[in-house]
């Protein structure tokens, strides 16, 4: 036999696994990074970019930052009471950070409006969200920080304390295929 022989059957098979590892990366990523359609608003950071760390307050009063979470993926939302969309998207967020594994991940909601800790939380009481952490933010540092301009703004953030997207309006954060992709997320 000869080498010519050969040689066009290896390109094939080289081609071939070429193909079958690009195919079965793509079904991969796909399934753990790109956002299913109920977080439609979500969009994907590439590069992954450090998250700024402003200071917001907590029901305790106590200033904290979002280094705090390291460890866990978070969902860093930005809402305020007079907005209609924030509130109706509460519940679902409540519900997320329930379904969820609490040492995983963890809801971030602050309030960028102008209420004290106190009012947040019964705000969120009354609004089937009493199980998400109360902070606010007055100061608005977290809208500059981040770059929001409307509201609701999400931003999902890694482990690592990396912004890896973003969300300008609401989403469906508790429908099935939601948590499932943020739950693929935060397991890894």
């Amino acid at each position: 036999m000869t080498l010519t022989r050969f040689r066009p059957l290896t390109i094939v098979v080289a081609i071939a696994a070429v193909v079958l590892l690009a195919v079965l990366y793509g079904i991969t990523t796909l399934s753990v990074h790109a956002p299913p359609t109920s977080l439609q608003p979500l969009e994907l950071i590439h590069p992954a970019k450090a998250a700024p760390l402003p200071a917001f307050t907590g029901l305790d009063g106590k200033r904290h930052t979002l280094a705090e979470f390291r460890g866990r993926l978070v969902l860093l939302n930005l809402w305020a009471t007079w907005c209609a969309p924030c509130v109706k998207e509460l519940p679902a967020l409540a519900a997320l950070q329930k379904a969820l594994p609490a040492d995983r991940f963890v809801v971030v909601a602050v309030d960028v409006g102008r209420d004290k800790p106190a009012e947040a939380q019964a705000f969120l009481a009354a609004h089937n969200a009493k199980n998400l952490g109360v902070y606010v933010d007055t100061d608005i540092a977290m809208l500059r920080a981040f770059g929001a301009y409307g509201l609701p703004a999400s931003i999902l953030i890694d482990a690592e304390g990396r912004e890896i997207a973003h969300a300008e309006g609401p989403a469906d954060w508790s429908a099935p295929d939601s948590v499932r992709y943020l739950k693929q997320l935060a397991m890894r």
